[in-house]
């Protein structure tokens, strides 16, 4: 019974049925008649017209984002606990040429305009400092905090006025999506937003994940950056295709339901004093000694410890419904 990682859920049947549907001959690279329709696709998912690529990982699409918004010579603000900063073995560095980027705190890896400007009057405006050129923003965050479009509006304001390029890392964009009930462009570009990781991978995708650019000029300079990354795969209507069919009759908002749900089950049987942080999409931080963590595993449940403790339990669209009545269970009784 595993609650280790979205990343380890299955394929959800709408895209593996387009992955065959999209088997036969055609164009190669991203000049086939679904890699075609992607910009289509997403400006009307978004409400405007956007640009939007597929790359097989999030890691590339985060730091193809930044390379668009940030030269070598620049820094990008993050939080400390971002994936960016933690978990990406130094990419978006490597793919910027060498940005570098500065951290700032927050509780619950949120940041808000009073951390980042706390953190921009620490540079000077010469020469011998890197300059800020780009925020980066997690939603849902690394702790599963959920940006609403007030607070993601709020930021874009302060990059607007500071001359900042906009990133959201969207891993898991479709569970802050959910969870907010918003449309999509209240999280986006109408709050300022220029550039966004759209995350299908961990939420029912096999190996597609989308980066779609509100600053359509963006995406230009990008094709060359994925073709010199390794990026542009030879048969990419297979990724096309497992994107477009989870926004088509927005699969992608119903396997983001099916997750957060679970999380909430797992939640309400943790309680108040076991939760580390609220839990607003599909990750539970639980307070559990070693012992109680060992006695969970040993009932043949699955999860990350998460610091002294602390575990992590991660639901996913196909989380079995059992599953997660039994560790609800099996959490209440410790």
């Amino acid at each position: 019974m595993r609650f280790f990682s979205d990343n380890a859920a299955a394929v959800c049947p709408e895209a593996m049925a387009a992955i065959a549907t999209a088997d036969g001959l055609d164009t190669a690279y991203d000049g086939d008649r679904l890699s075609r329709r992607l910009s289509e696709a997403f400006s009307e998912l978004f409400g405007t017209e956007v640009a939007a690529l597929w790359v097989a990982t999030g890691t590339a699409a985060n730091s193809l984002a930044l390379a668009a918004l940030c030269p070598p010579h620049g820094a990008i603000v993050c939080h400390r606990d971002a994936h960016i900063q933690n978990d990406e073995c130094g990419a978006p560095e490597f793919y910027t040429h060498g940005a570098k980027l500065l951290l700032a705190e927050g509780p619950g890896a949120k940041l808000t305009p009073e951390a980042v400007t706390a953190l921009l009057a620490t540079v000077r405006d010469d020469v011998h400092q890197v300059q800020p050129a780009a925020l980066s923003i997690t939603n849902a965050t690394e702790y599963g905090l959920v940006y609403t479009p007030e607070e993601t509006a709020a930021l874009g304001e302060l990059c607007k006025a500071k001359g900042l390029g906009f990133h959201v890392d969207g891993a898991r964009f479709a569970n802050a999506a959910a969870r907010i009930g918003c449309h999509p462009a209240d999280l986006t570009w109408k709050a300022g937003v220029d550039a966004l990781s759209f995350g299908f991978v961990k939420n029912g995708g096999m190996s597609a994940e989308a980066l779609v650019f509100f600053r359509t000029e963006l995406a230009a300079a990008t094709l060359y950056r994925r073709k010199r990354a390794g990026h542009l795969l030879s048969k990419g209507r297979y990724m096309a295709a497992q994107i477009l069919a989870m926004l088509d009759g927005d699969v992608w908002l119903r396997n983001a339901r099916a997750a957060n749900d679970a999380a909430a089950r797992l939640a309400a049987a943790a309680g108040a004093d076991r939760l580390v942080l609220p839990v607003e999409a599909n990750e539970v931080f639980v307070r559990v000694s070693p012992g109680e963590a060992a006695a969970l595993r040993a009932q043949g449940f699955d999860f990350y410890d998460w610091g002294p403790g602390e575990a992590r339990l991660v639901t996913s669209w196909d989380s079995d419904g059992a599953a997660v009545d039994r560790l609800a269970a099996a959490i209440a009784a410790l």
